[in-house]
């Protein structure tokens, strides 16, 4: 009689082989996600792209044109939390390559001149601070002074504590400008993705002439759970996602990825 011992061979899993879906839950092939614009093949939920895949989505290859680039945050509160409001900052344009959440530029889409800027989520959740306030009053007044359309790509968990009282003057300077566009009527597209509240909700994000939003895209001023648990009732099912939003008048028009270049070609020639 032959003894046979068996091996015991645990099998590795490559790290981010797989993705789960924030909507339906679903555990999904990534390579399946990223063929699909990085969309949920099972909800169509739209998870979050990179600045550089947002502008090669919705502009003509080649042409976007960064303005202000080096425009650096500072640190005017000395704050301090579980570390230094420098050394996060720091932390965050090496891992990013961006000095703060947002950039703006103009570029052309099918052609047509506009002024676009871009909310990078992946630097302190997008949160709005003196630099990103700046640079969409900057946005705001080259639209104003060439008459291109303003777009503008919300993904943001709102103001940037870190900068406390200056980070809500934003909301005002900010709203500010784009009130300045709507006098000279030039258009301004918003253009919510998942996530945007707090601070950018309630001011520049929610001003669009045209407001557009990604799929089943979170978007409010508070989150869910701390409405419940101030007004202690159950919120209705899909509350604060664009489907809602849309179906009580809050936003303009649901647009899928895939199709968000064409439809910004028509708005934009709608308004000439």
């Amino acid at each position: 009689m032959a003894w046979f011992k068996k091996e015991d061979r645990k099998v590795k899993i490559p790290e981010g082989l797989w993705i789960k879906c924030n909507y339906c839950k679903e555990i999904i092939y990534r390579k399946e996600v990223e063929k699909n614009s990085m969309v949920c093949p099972k909800c169509r939920y739209h998870f979050c792209i990179s600045v550089e895949e947002r502008l090669a989505l919705m502009l003509d290859e080649g042409s976007f044109k960064e303005y202000d680039k080096n425009i650096q945050p500072m640190d005017p509160l000395d704050f301090k939390d579980s570390i230094k409001y420098k050394d996060r900052l720091k932390n965050y344009q090496k891992s990013t390559g961006c000095n703060d959440a947002f950039i703006y530029g103009e570029g052309t889409i099918n052609k047509r001149s506009v002024i676009m800027g871009v909310f990078n989520f992946k630097f302190m959740g997008g949160s709005m601070g003196s630099v990103v306030g700046e640079k969409i009053l900057r946005a705001a007044e080259a639209a104003f002074s060439t008459k291109h359309p303003l777009l503008i790509v919300s993904s943001s968990g709102g103001a940037r504590m870190q900068e406390g009282i200056l980070s809500l003057m934003q909301m005002a300077k900010t709203s500010a400008a784009i009130a300045r566009l709507a006098d000279e009527g030039v258009p301004y597209i918003s253009i919510l993705t998942d996530p945007t509240f707090g601070g950018v909700t309630a001011s520049f994000a929610m001003l669009g002439d045209i407001i557009i939003a990604e799929p089943k895209a979170l978007i409010g001023f508070a989150g869910p759970r701390v409405i419940e648990q101030t007004i202690k009732q159950q919120l209705p099912e899909g509350f604060q996602r664009a489907e809602f939003l849309l179906e009580h008048g809050m936003i303009d028009m649901i647009v899928e990825r895939k199709t968000i270049k064409e439809t910004l070609t028509r708005i934009i020639r709608f308004f000439g």
